[in-house]
This record gives C-alpha cells, structure tokens and sequence, in this order.
C-alpha cells in the first residue's frame, strides 16, 4: 500500500487519518497540537516533527486546514533558498500526488496548483462533506477540483476515507461546489432551528416534531443526521453541549467565502448573507468553538428567559 503524508488532524482530519491506517495505508502524520498526534500513532500512524518532515518521501499527500492562507504557506515556499522556509512542494518527491480537503477559497487553491504543475506534480482540491460523524464513519463526499489524470490517481485513498466522489471540474472547481454546499448547510440550520423552535414554544415534543417533517415536505438533512435541539438525536453536538463538530467560525469563514464568490460572479444570495449575518452575530455571543448547530439557541433564548423569569 501507499505511504500518506497526513497534515492537519482536527475534528475532521484524525478521523480520516485514522480510516486510512484502517484500510491498509502507512500514515505518516503532523499536527500542531501533539495530542493529535499521539492519539493517531496510538491506532498505528508514524509521527513527524514538521509537516515537510511527514511530506517527505510519501506517496501521497493529504491536508486538512483552517483556511486558504494556511494552505498556501504551507505548499509553496517563501523562501526556496531557506530550507525552514520550503514549503511541501520543495520537498515531495516526483509523482507524489497532493491532495487539499481544507475548505478555502478558489484562488488559494488554483495559486497552489499552479505551482505544483511548475513543478510536476498533480494537486486537486477535494473539500469535504459530512461532518464529523461522516469522517468517522468512512462516509465522506468528496468534491474535487483538478485534472482528470489527479482525479483518477486520488480515487484509491478517498475510497479509503469517504462514500462519494464527483469530479466538479479544473483546479479550484471543488471548492465553489463545496462553498454553495455550506451556504445551503447554513440557511437549512437556521431555518431548521427556527422551525423546531417554533413547535416547542406551541407545546409540541420538538423529536416528534422532527420525525414528522423528516419525512414531510421540509425535511432535509438536519434532521436526518444533524439535529440541533438537544436530545432529539444521540451522538450529535446538539446532545454534548454542542462540542466537536463543525465550529460556528468555520461556518462564517465558509460564509464569508460564498459571499466572497456571490461579488465575484454578481450572484444575488440574499439567504446566505442573512445567514451570515445571524452565524456572525452568534460567534460575537461567545460561541465561535461551538458547533454550528448551536445556532438553535439563538431562537431557544427567548423561550429559556420565559422559563428563568
């Protein structure tokens, strides 16, 4: 099998990683905090002490993180003449194949395949879908952007980690796919939240209430797999005090990014920027490590000030 270069082991990265020491790979692996490390070479990884350190001699590369300056300080040098300042294109060997799942902006992504190609390599941005139960889980949707030859070369290690894999088109194509699919995510959370809300302050049981429209005209994926309102459904960040997850500063980065794009192409999304605004407004209350479905509160707060007084 393979060797895979793994940096960057969040909620969502050490889950992946860890699927694919599962399926066979050797997983080589970098993080800044070296808790995660340990925890991956507890189920088989090999630790590195950089991420250069982990890229070097692999196979195969995979990163997870924050956002698009991290990616490209980390693939292309600043300094190519400053060994501490290479980045992982300086020092993978041929033929390694680089994969991005962060999810950032479209230009970040293509200025980092620009450079690969300079360089001979195939990279394809492949942000994800699913959520942390879908990395745990091996159920992943990847959404890549990249040549055809880098698509098909990426197939065996994203089997390894998720359940579907479309090709959205050239360098940076997968993270205007996955930016629309967040914008969507977010709008169906707040809509979501308020409607379960809505039941609950007329009296109704908000788990009946969610299994009525599951299967009704409204139902989506909230409330099939993500629930917001505590204790509806096990094993969600709803039913932990909304901890792991997808935090809400991660969804108004990806907000952000969808506005960002809606300028670009002069696209009218007067529902995301209103979600935007409400996920903004809620990281400013505190809860910006907090999972996004705790966007709930936002419309619970009123009826819990009811019941206090």
């Amino acid at each position: 099998m393979s060797t895979v270069a793994f940096i960057g082991l969040g909620n969502m990265g050490g889950p992946m990683a860890a699927n694919l020491i599962k399926a066979g790979f050797t997983v080589k692996v970098f993080d800044l905090v070296p808790e995660a490390m340990q925890a991956l070479a507890e189920q088989g990884a090999l630790t590195a002490t950089s991420a250069c350190g982990a890229a070097a001699g692999a196979d195969i590369v995979v990163t997870m993180l924050p956002a698009g300056k991290h990616v490209r300080s980390l693939y292309v040098s600043s300094d190519a003449n400053d060994d501490t300042k290479k980045g992982l294109i300086d020092v993978v060997a041929a033929g390694t194949l680089l994969i991005d799942c962060s999810t950032i902006d479209a230009d970040s992504a293509r200025f980092v395949a620009e450079h690969a190609a300079n360089k001979g390599l195939e990279f394809i941005d492949a942000p994800v879908s699913g959520g942390t139960a879908g990395a745990a889980a091996g159920t992943l949707t990847f959404i890549c952007g990249g040549s055809d030859k880098a698509f098909e070369l990426a197939q065996g290690v994203l089997n390894a980690m998720g359940g579907n894999i479309f090709h959205a088109g050239g360098p940076g194509a997968g993270q205007v796919a996955k930016i629309c699919n967040n914008m969507l995510l977010s709008v169906l959370m707040v809509a979501t939240s308020e409607s379960l809300q809505m039941g609950v302050d007329h009296g109704l049981d908000p788990k009946v209430l969610s299994d009525i429209m599951k299967v009704s005209s409204g139902g989506n994926w909230t409330l099939e797999k993500y629930n917001p309102c505590p204790d509806v459904m096990d094993s969600v960040p709803s039913s932990n005090g909304y901890q792991g997850g997808f935090m809400v500063d991660l969804m108004v980065k990806d907000l952000g990014l969808s506005q960002e794009a809606a300028l670009l192409s002069n696209s009218s999304t007067p529902m995301g920027a209103l979600a935007r605004s409400l996920y903004v407004n809620h990281a400013k209350q505190g809860n910006g490590k907090r999972d996004f479905s705790s966007i709930f509160e936002l419309f619970a707060q009123s009826e819990q000030i009811k019941h206090k007084g």
